[in-house]
């Protein structure tokens, strides 16, 4: 990739700019003017403005950091220090004239991962659904064991949350439970996964009420089907600062109806005609931040979804939040050309 990729115009739309860092994934793009820079977005730049409900045909120059960090190329040795102490992924390097020569990101310049809150939090797997829309698949073995590559797609789940110190796993088990059991039993790992036996479908959230007498502070939920590429112990910080009892982890999906849509009067008559409108929306992904007291509102041996206990905190007026990703982050295999598409993003067969 080229430095040249990372720069953009100040002029340029929000939701144009969200899909240059989708594809340069980089999570960093530069606001500059003839080489030199007038601002840098991020994620977190287009996170904070999501949330607040912000248009995304908007420039970007609502949105852009103006002061952000960088280094002098006569100053680039002491980069490393700066990142570190600033606790920023990456930094572009400007020469006297204030033009961006180069960017320095962490993960490519120094072999220490970089510095992340770390993450002692438990993780529930749902993992007890049949996976009929992977059939004829999962008819042989339960959707969390498929592979993803090598490797099935539950054990990449533990994997991502493993990176951030997580090691401590519950998996709610029903269909073809022994398969799953014997997988992890036999494996060498450095973390504990414990199994919460369904005698027959709870849904996404009643087998959680099995677990009331052993979580006893915020934990994660995960579909056993997905993959969100985002950073965890930031969701975890904002769950925390924000003081909500339920964060979900949703994921800005952008959608052009392939049709002209027609609107219509009262009467009947066409008012309008709209041709391949776009749509954007905010997607539960089917991933959760909860609090332990929660577990006390899911009902005893009771089909339940997760949504229930959501909409049921709404009606309550309870604090529900919530943590976008981009639509690139969220990876779902429920589907077999999602599963495709899944595998295809991560670089396997």
């Amino acid at each position: 990739m080229r430095l040249q990729d990372l720069f953009i115009n100040e002029d340029l739309s929000i939701k144009d700019a969200i899909r240059k860092l989708d594809e340069t994934a980089k999570k960093i793009l530069l606001v500059t003017e003839d080489k030199k820079l007038k601002g840098i977005i991020t994620d977190g730049d287009i996170r904070r403005w999501i949330l607040k409900n912000g248009d995304l045909n908007q420039s970007v120059s609502l949105v852009m950091n103006t002061s952000p960090k960088f280094v002098y190329e006569k100053d680039v040795i002491h980069a490393k220090e700066i990142l570190k102490d600033k606790m920023i992924e990456a930094m572009p390097v400007l020469n006297d004239k204030e033009e961006v020569m180069d960017i320095i990101f962490w993960n490519e310049r120094f072999s220490t991962k970089f510095n992340q809150q770390t993450l002692e939090n438990p993780v529930v797997i749902m993992a007890g659904g049949k996976g009929t829309r992977l059939e004829p698949y999962t008819k042989i073995i339960p959707k969390p064991l498929i592979p993803i590559g090598d490797t099935p797609i539950v054990e990449r789940i533990i994997n991502r949350f493993n990176e951030y110190g997580c090691n401590e796993y519950y998996m709610t088990v029903n269909y073809k439970k022994n398969m799953i059991r014997a997988y992890f039993d036999d494996m060498e790992k450095s973390y504990s996964v414990d199994y919460v036996e369904e005698d027959k479908p709870l849904g996404t959230a009643g087998s959680l009420y099995l677990l009331k007498d052993q979580l006893k502070e915020t934990f994660f939920v995960s579909n056993c089907d997905i993959l969100i590429e985002g950073n965890y112990s930031d969701m975890m910080k904002y769950h925390k600062e924000n003081n909500n009892k339920i964060t979900l982890i949703s994921s800005l999906v952008h959608y052009t109806v392939p049709y002209g849509v027609i609107v219509i009067d009262e009467d009947g008559s066409v008012k309008e005609m709209k041709e391949k409108p776009e749509y954007d929306y905010l997607v539960n992904t089917g991933m959760y931040i909860l609090e332990p007291e929660c577990l006390k509102d899911v009902p005893e041996d009771t089909f339940f979804h997760i949504t229930d206990l959501i909409n049921k905190y709404i009606d309550e007026g309870e604090k529900i939040g919530v943590y976008p990703v981009s639509e690139s982050a969220w990876l779902d295999m429920g589907q077999f050309k999602e599963m495709e598409n899944m595998m295809e993003k991560l670089g396997v067969k």
